[in-house]
């Protein structure tokens, strides 16, 4: 088994989205070992996503991520990382495959619904910095 982590956006928990985003995670046989509803505040928002401080969306993303609750999941499966993105979708819900959870419920790249860890090291270093907890996994 390997692991991965999920944040349901704002946009997603706003819109009444989180419940039909968990019940495709659990179709596709993803294991929720880790769930919480969280409000980010601005501290925070600005060290999780610190890799992208340089870049023009930063701002944007750090507002965005902060204007209301969002649920971060640390979650199990066999290539969990590669399978979960073939099940969130490409960033832009515009070019998602048909029927992916961003294809159903992002608005636009900015507002996409879900997001997904991108290899192996970030889905562990993101799973720790939300669920310490859960430091075991990776001995």
């Amino acid at each position: 088994m390997s692991y991965t982590f999920s944040i349901i956006k704002p946009d997603s928990v706003r819109d009444g989205f989180s419940d039909q985003i968990i019940a495709r995670i659990n179709n596709n046989k993803f294991k929720v070992i880790g769930i919480k509803l969280i409000t980010l505040n601005k501290t925070t928002a600005e060290e999780f996503y610190s890799v992208h401080k340089t870049k023009d969306f930063y701002d944007n993303l750090i507002s965005f991520m902060t204007s209301g609750h969002c649920i971060v999941m640390a979650l199990e499966k066999t290539n969990a990382v590669e399978n979960f993105r073939q099940l969130i979708g490409d960033t832009d819900p515009a070019n998602a495959e048909l029927g992916t959870i961003r294809s159903l419920f992002g608005k636009s790249i900015e507002n996409n619904a879900i997001h997904g860890a991108d290899s192996d090291q970030n889905a562990k270093k993101e799973i720790l910095f939300f669920f310490p907890e859960l430091a075991n996994l990776f001995k």
